[in-house]
C-alpha cells in the first residue's frame, strides 16, 4: 500500500508542475523561454532562487551532515551570503548592462568568440555530468522506496521522469523554471519544518524543550575556531563558501537564469541578497533535522546507517513513524530533484543554443523556435543516457570521478 501511497505523491507534484507550466507558458514565444521575459517579481526570484541550490542529494544528505561534523557546514553557509553581495554588485550590473540571455555572452563581449565558447563548453560539461550525476541519486533511492517494489524497471523509471521533466520546461523555458521552482521552495520549507513537528513528538518535546535539547546537544555546534588544521575550521569554510557560492552560483547559467529574468538589476539584487540571507535559516532547519534524526535513532534503538546520506531515509521508513513522515520525505526529495534537473535542462539547452549554436543571432523566431525545440530534446536524451551508463556501471568511484571532473571545469570559467 505505501508505495502506491508514494507514487499518487509522485502524480500529484508533476500534475501540480504541468499546471504552472501551461500557466507561464502562455503567450510565450522563444525569446521568453530563452530569458524568462524579464518581467519576474523580485520577491518570486527570491524565493526560486532560496530552493534553486538545492537539489535531491543536498536534501538528502545536509541532515546527515551533523553526524561527525556538527553545525560547521553553517559557516560556509555565512560565507555563501557574503557571496551573494558579491554577485549583486558586482557580477549582476555587467549582466544587466550587456542584456545578456546567457552569462557567458560576456566572454565574446570581453574577449571574444573562443573565449566565450571554451566559457560556454566548461559549462556544458559541468552541468550535464554534474546533473545527470545528482538526478542519478534521486532515481536510485526512488527506485528502493516505490518503484522497486511496483516492479518497475530502473530504465523506465528513469525515462519516463526525463520525458515528464522535458515535456514540462519545453514550452515555458526559464519562466517555468522560475515558478517551479517557487513551487519547489515552498515543498522544501514545509517538508523540513513538518518533518521536524512530527520527530519532536515521537520524542516528547514541546517546542521550548526541543530547542533545550537541541542546544544541549554536542552536534549543534556551528563555529571552529580551534584547529586551522581541520576541515570543519572557520576561516576555511568561510573563505571557501564565498569562492564556492560566486564560481557555482555567480557563473552558472542553471541558477543566474533566474536572476536574470528580473525587470532591472536593482530588483534583481534585491531579490538575490534576501535569498542569500534566507537560506542561512533554511540551512538551519536542516541541520536542525538532522539532530532530530539522530536523537530518534537512539530513543528508538535504530541502528545508524553506514552513510550518514542514508540517515533522513531511514528514519522516514521507521514502522513507528506516521505514513505522512515518508510522503513528506518523498515530496521534499523529489521537489528538490525534479525541480534541479528540469532547471539545469533549461539552462543547459539555453546555453547550447546562444553560447555554441548562436541561433539567435542567426534565425529567425519561427526556425529558432525549431532548434530551441531540437536542442531540448537532445539535452533531455543525452542526460538520460549518462544517468542509465552510471547506473549500469554501478561504480561509487566512477561517480566520484565524474564529479571531480565536472568540478574542475569551475576553476577556468572563474578565472576566465
Amino acid at each position: 500500500m505505501t508505495p502506491w501511497i508514494v507514487l499518487a505523491t509522485i502524480v500529484g507534484y508533476f500534475i501540480l508542475l504541468f499546471i504552472i507550466s501551461w500557466a507561464a507558458s502562455r503567450k510565450s514565444d522563444t525569446a521568453t523561454a530563452l530569458s524568462g521575459g524579464r518581467q519576474a517579481p523580485w520577491f518570486i526570484v527570491a524565493i526560486a532562487m532560496l530552493g534553486a541550490p538545492i537539489s535531491g542529494v543536498t536534501f538528502i544528505s545536509v541532515p546527515g551532515y551533523v553526524v561527525g561534523s556538527s553545525y560547521s557546514y553553517m559557516q560556509m553557509v555565512l560565507g555563501f551570503a557574503v557571496g551573494y553581495f558579491v554577485i549583486a554588485y558586482v557580477l549582476l550590473p555587467l549582466f544587466y548592462k550587456r542584456n545578456l540571455v546567457s552569462i557567458y555572452g560576456y566572454l565574446e563581449q570581453r574577449f571574444g568568440a573562443s573565449t566565450h565558447k571554451s566559457g560556454a563548453w566548461f559549462f556544458f560539461i559541468s552541468k550535464m555530468l554534474g546533473a545527470a550525476v545528482r538526478f542519478l541519486v534521486v532515481c536510485v533511492t526512488l527506485q528502493m522506496l516505490v518503484f522497486g517494489p511496483l516492479h518497475i524497471p530502473f530504465v523506465f523509471n528513469v525515462i519516463v521522469t526525463i520525458a515528464l521533466i522535458f515535456l514540462y520546461t519545453l514550452q515555458g523555458g526559464v519562466k517555468t523554471v522560475i515558478w517551479t521552482d517557487t513551487l519547489k521552495s515552498f515543498c522544501l520549507i514545509l517538508s523540513v519544518v513538518l518533518c521536524i513537528v512530527f520527530i519532536a513528538r515521537a520524542l516528547g518535546y514541546g517546542a521550548g524543550d526541543m530547542v533545550k535539547a537541541i542546544a544541549a546537544d554536542d552536534s549543534s555546534r556551528i563555529f571552529f575556531f580551534d584547529n586551522p588544521k581541520e576541515g570543519t575550521y572557520f576561516w576555511k569554510q568561510f573563505i571557501a563558501g564565498i569562492f564556492m557560492v560566486i564560481a557555482t552560483t555567480g557563473l552558472d547559467q542553471d541558477l543566474m537564469q533566474r536572476t536574470l529574468a528580473s525587470k532591472n538589476v536593482a530588483e534583481s539584487k534585491k531579490g538575490l541578497i534576501v535569498s542569500g540571507i534566507t537560506q542561512i535559516f533554511v540551512v538551519g532547519l536542516f541541520l536542525v533535522l538532522g539532530t532530530l534524526l539522530v536523537m530518534y535513532t537512539k530513543h528508538a534503538g535504530i541502528e545508524m546507517p553506514e552513510k550518514n546520506d542514508a540517515l533522513f531515509g531511514l528514519v522516514a521508513q521507521d514502522s513507528s513513524m506516521p505514513i505522512i513522515m515518508l510522503i513528506l520525505f518523498v515530496l521534499g526529495l523529489i521537489a528538490a530533484g525534479y525541480s534541479a534537473a528540469g532547471s539545469a535542462l533549461t539552462a543547459l539547452t539555453t546555453s547550447f543554443t546562444v553560447d555554441i549554436l548562436e541561433s539567435d543571432k542567426k534565425q529567425e523566431e519561427a526556425q529558432l523556435a525549431r532548434t530551441r525545440r531540437l536542442v531540448h530534446i537532445g539535452m533531455a536524451v543525452v542526460m538520460g543516457l549518462i544517468i542509465l551508463v552510471f547506473y549500469a556501471l554501478n561504480n561509487d568511484s566512477a561517480i566520484k570521478m565524474v564529479y571531480t571532473l565536472a568540478s574542475y571545469t569551475y576553476g577556468p570559467i572563474l578565472g576566465l
